[in-house]
């Protein structure tokens, strides 16, 4: 099987509040429309494709070598090819590459290889894991007590901007979130936030699902470091954070002896692993590395968490 290792490169376009340019954030998949249902993973043999919706029946289809990220892909092989809404379906052509979806399957060739591929839905290992022994419940829906921002919104979700009145230094933390459905959004106005570990370090949380997996996409350490996989699922579906994080350490003159380090997990693959973080991150509520509060960003797009606790170390 012969793939070229093109690479998509979207456009990136400056941040936006919720409705940029007309351009509406769906919460619900009844109200998401039929893009949202083509749109998802698909497993072939040997080979994964991730639809990308990009509104108006226009469709990127990212094709991976050795399966789906986390399942299988090489890291390596990556072509994206381009479609639009036909016949009720999905055409996607590029390169001498043709595929075609209709009803929950691809099939076509990729190049002189004839394949196909069926619709599947991952979810993550951790979702729903139960707070453990000794953990402070920070969210369970039933209260905003241990925020000092913070609001409930929807059906008992935390809503953005949020900060917790207690201040961490290491600890184990897990939280789920949720990305809206901004098909003709772009970049970071594409369902933007970030969990600022001791309000300060930054891990974007945005619909990066199906992009190359950059340090100001879903899983990056702003400014810092690039997930080592991008394994972010399609927007509106629940996904989880899972971070073992140790807080940098000074001397008694205040000099950093040693930097902050973090493993994190997205949607149960390591992602991060024995980070060393050699500084703050921007837009957090402070940068001094010393013990802080977790923060979750508000940038204007309806993001939205739950299930958060933490395990003091």
């Amino acid at each position: 099987m012969r793939f070229c290792h093109s690479i998509c490169l979207l456009t990136v376009l400056a941040a936006s509040p919720l409705f940029a340019a007309g351009e509406k954030a769906y919460t619900t998949v009844e109200e998401a429309g039929p893009d949202y249902l083509l749109q998802g993973e698909y497993a072939g043999e040997k080979f994964g494709v991730q639809v990308i919706a990009l509104g108006d029946g226009k469709f990127d289809a990212v094709v991976l070598t050795g399966g789906l990220p986390g399942a299988g892909w090489d890291k390596q092989g990556r072509t994206v090819i381009n479609g639009e809404t036909k016949d009720g379906g999905v055409a996607f052509s590029k390169d001498g590459h043709s595929l075609t979806l209709t009803d929950g399957q691809i099939n076509g060739n990729l190049g002189d290889a004839r394949v196909s591929a069926k619709k599947i839905e991952r979810k993550s290992p951790t979702l729903g894991a139960k707070p453990v022994a000794g953990a402070i419940v920070l969210f369970d829906g039933s209260s905003t007590d241990e925020w000092k921002e913070g609001r409930i919104v929807e059906d008992k979700l935390l809503g953005v901007a949020a900060r917790t009145k207690r201040e961490f230094r290491d600890f184990h933390l897990h939280l789920e979130f949720r990305t809206p459905f901004m098909p003709k959004s772009r970049g970071q106005s594409r369902g933007n936030s970030g969990m600022y570990l001791l309000d300060q370090y930054e891990c974007q949380v945005l619909d990066s699902f199906g992009l190359e997996g950059l340090d100001n996409e879903c899983g990056g350490i702003y400014k810092i470091a690039r997930p080592d996989l991008n394994m972010c699922l399609p927007p509106l579906t629940w996904q989880t954070y899972d971070v073992d994080f140790k807080a940098a350490r000074f001397d008694e003159d205040g000099n950093k002896t040693s930097p902050a380090v973090t493993t994190i997990k997205l949607n149960g693959v390591a992602i991060h692993s024995n980070l060393e973080l050699p500084k703050a991150t921007p837009g957090g509520g402070r940068s001094d590395e010393k013990a802080g509060g977790l923060f979750l960003q508000n940038h204007g797009d309806p993001v939205v968490y739950r299930n958060i606790w933490i395990v003091e170390k």
